[in-house]
């Protein structure tokens, strides 16, 4: 049995600019989704996530990666260490989608950021609670991967899942649109462009700077004098109805040229939203269910918290 849970993340969460309402709103809408988790009782989970130049570079960036053994990086507060991947899952699951024809890669040492973690620790308190199989979805590096062949991965992978025999989260974390001050790799040099080649384990002060200097962006875009595009709610609603219609295929020729000037440099995130989205349909449509959602300026963010789960399920209306 499948279901599904997608939230996006956002480093500035905890510190960044955001009023009561918005605060108060977003934590409800975690407590809703972890509730689901919690009645949905998984066996193990399945989670598309992307990175921010913590654990994938482009000295050697796939498009799509299969974590057989992970470890949390612990930035912006998040809780360092190993996770617990069902290797007895993961390996073969990679094994399944090679043999479809799908050419993902694997990793015995993926390390994860808040973009993976932060889910986890908003809705069931860890990132060790559930057993997860990492896959990783390049939405930062290009050239990225289509929505067509995101689509496809995660139909894939929804088979697989599917003949498991077991109750299966499927996961997405990450979008909806914002802008963040991603270094570009053909406009950087010297220290920068080696960070996005290379820059694994940075000295604690390294992240320190970074984290400060997003926290400012974070607190000017608020105030709408970032020099970012603001989120989106118009593209952002347009994108999430479109996902609840379950039409996947429409997005196969959205361009990332065309998502990242309407949504940003963070827009191709929503690659994992389709691809959860398509995996945990593999037993049938879904009955999805919005908890939330803002466009937080000032955690460059447009925040949604959902949930799916089979509407042929027993009790579903």
């Amino acid at each position: 049995m499948l279901a599904l849970a997608c939230a996006s993340h956002s480093p500035l969460m905890p510190n960044g600019p955001a009023d009561d309402k918005t605060r108060q709103s977003v934590a409800e809408g975690f407590s809703k989704l972890g509730s689901f988790i919690e009645d949905f009782a998984p066996d193990l989970a399945i989670e598309f996530a992307p990175d921010h130049f913590n654990g994938f570079f482009y000295d050697l960036m796939p498009m799509f990666c299969i974590g057989l053994e992970a470890h949390s990086v612990g930035d912006w507060g998040t809780k360092a260490g190993p996770l617990r991947v069902p290797g007895q899952v993961a390996g073969p699951m990679a094994e399944h989608l090679v043999n479809k024809g799908f050419d993902v890669a694997v990793s015995h040492r993926m390390n994860v950021d808040h973009g993976f973690v932060q889910f986890w620790e908003n809705t069931v308190g860890s990132a060790s609670q559930i057993p997860v199989v990492p896959v990783f979805v390049n939405c930062a590096a290009p050239p990225l991967p289509t929505f067509k062949r995101a689509r496809l991965l995660g139909e894939e992978i929804g088979r697989f899942a599917a003949d498991l025999g077991n109750r299966v989260l499927i996961v997405a974390s990450g979008g909806l649109s914002h802008d963040p001050p991603t270094p570009q790799l053909d406009e950087a040099n010297g220290e920068v462009r080696e960070r996005l080649i290379a820059g694994r384990n940075p000295p604690i002060e390294v992240r320190q700077a970074k984290e400060a200097r997003i926290l400012q962006i974070g607190e000017a875009a608020a105030k709408g004098d970032a020099g970012i595009l603001p989120v989106s709610r118009e593209w952002d609603e347009r994108f999430l109805s479109q996902l609840a219609g379950q039409n996947l295929q429409s997005f196969d020729d959205l361009s990332m040229k065309e998502v990242v000037a309407e949504a940003g440099r963070g827009g191709p995130e929503t690659l994992c939203w389709v691809a959860a989205m398509a995996a945990a349909s593999a037993q049938g449509p879904l009955q999805t269910e919005l908890y939330h959602y803002s466009d937080t300026q000032g955690w460059i963010a447009g925040m949604a918290i959902l949930s799916g789960h089979n509407i042929s399920e027993p009790g579903s209306q």
